[in-house]
């Protein structure tokens, strides 16, 4: 059995709350030794630009830049779709540590035949 995780993220800062939550499952997966793949699609692509991933999502939750900073500390990675990153004109060359532009073929090799434990964001 694969001790993987793959947390697929598709919503931005327009549900802050949601954005935590995830980043939360992958960060226990990541800060436990599960190799932690992040996979941001739709609106999350933009989290992978530096300095998007700000503020707080409620009183008493931790903010988003220091989820980032632990998930990036414990070797999380993200892969981010090129679809809708590219659909946004984002720049590619602009990516947060660990981040990485591709799609489900790339996710699906970091997968491998084990499988992982995935979530949905």
């Amino acid at each position: 059995m694969s001790n993987k995780a793959v947390v697929s993220l598709a919503t931005g800062l327009e549900d802050p709350e949601k954005v935590t939550v995830a980043f939360l499952v992958a960060l226990g997966a990541a800060e436990h030794g599960r190799p932690t793949l992040m996979f941001l699609t739709k609106e999350a692509v933009r989290l992978a630009v530096p300095g998007t991933a700000v503020g707080r999502a409620c009183e008493g939750c931790p903010s988003l830049p220091e989820l980032l900073a632990r998930y990036e500390a414990a070797g999380g990675r993200y892969l981010v779709c090129p679809l809708c990153f590219n659909a946004k004109a984002l720049d590619p060359e602009n990516l947060i540590a660990g981040a990485e532009i591709g799609g489900t073929v790339p996710m699906w090799q970091w997968i491998g035949d084990e499988g992982a434990t995935s979530f949905s964001y």
